[in-house]
């Protein structure tokens, strides 16, 4: 059965703009906007279709977004990410991309929007070295890490709240 709890919305980007759109939920439980937000998210999500965004990388644009849809100013929102694993290609520039998969890179706009928007954004340097990626592959805008678990458990010991993205 349908609410009217979605129709007619369109979707709203208060932080990273062009991704991670949210909508409005009426009467929600709010979020405290004075809070400063600290979060880093493990980001291993294989993305299968080579020509869409990677969803779990969009899914930190709606972490963003819907904090700021709760009031939440972007300068209060301390977030990083690491990619690892399945999700590793996602960082490489459009160059080694088409080489690899004959399409441009769907990921590299959203990546520079969550730069934009101050998501830290890496990549594990052992799955570089594991996936045969160079050095000089790697989009610009990513900066690579020793590894996705000394960089994780380094942001989790400063105190950000550790997600996991399948």
């Amino acid at each position: 059965m349908m609410t009217n709890l979605a129709i007619a919305q369109e979707a709203q980007f208060p932080i990273v703009s062009e991704f991670g759109g949210i909508y409005e939920i009426e009467g929600s439980a709010s979020l405290d906007s004075e809070m400063e937000y600290r979060i880093v998210i493990d980001l291993k999500t294989l993305q299968r279709d080579k020509e869409s965004i990677n969803p779990g990388l969009n899914n930190v644009a709606r972490l963003m977004n819907l904090h700021g849809l709760g009031g939440v100013k972007a300068e209060n929102l301390d977030v990083a990410v690491v990619v690892h694993g399945g999700a590793t290609d996602v960082i490489i520039d459009n160059e080694a991309y088409q080489k690899r998969y004959e399409l441009d890179n769907p990921n590299i706009e959203l990546i520079s929007a969550l730069k934009e928007a101050g998501v830290k954004v890496y990549v594990c340097g052992q799955s570089l070295l594991s996936r045969q990626y160079a050095r000089d592959e790697i989009n610009e805008e990513v900066t690579v890490a020793l590894s996705m678990l000394t960089t994780f458990t380094t942001y989790v010991h400063k105190d950000f709240v550790p997600l996991v993205f399948n």
